[in-house]
């Protein structure tokens, strides 16, 4: 249901980490898009702490994430973010 890819810049190990959302026409129509992308938002603001300093984080919704909880949202982040191991996030 989400994809996210992180990239570590070099010299920006010192500044907080930056996340973007890729939320494409195949979610949905652009109040789905827009639903989807504020939910992934809040939940990636709740979970700054867990995200690497210096490293961009992109956050690619599939079509599954249009018809997703609140809930399973966040639960399919946190899956995400556990894939990319503990170089990129602390939750592995």
């Amino acid at each position: 249901m989400l994809v996210v890819h992180a990239n570590a810049i070099p010299g920006r190990e010192d500044l907080p980490s930056r996340v973007g959302f890729v939320v494409g026409k195949s979610v949905g129509n652009a109040v789905v898009r827009g639903r989807t992308k504020r939910r992934l938002r809040e939940h990636c603001r709740a979970r700054l702490g867990l995200l690497m300093p210096g490293t961009d984080y992109v956050v690619r919704a599939q079509p599954a994430a249009a018809g997703a909880t609140f809930a399973e949202l966040g639960a399919a982040l946190d899956e995400a973010l556990a894939r990319l191991g503990p170089r990129w996030s602390r939750t592995a």
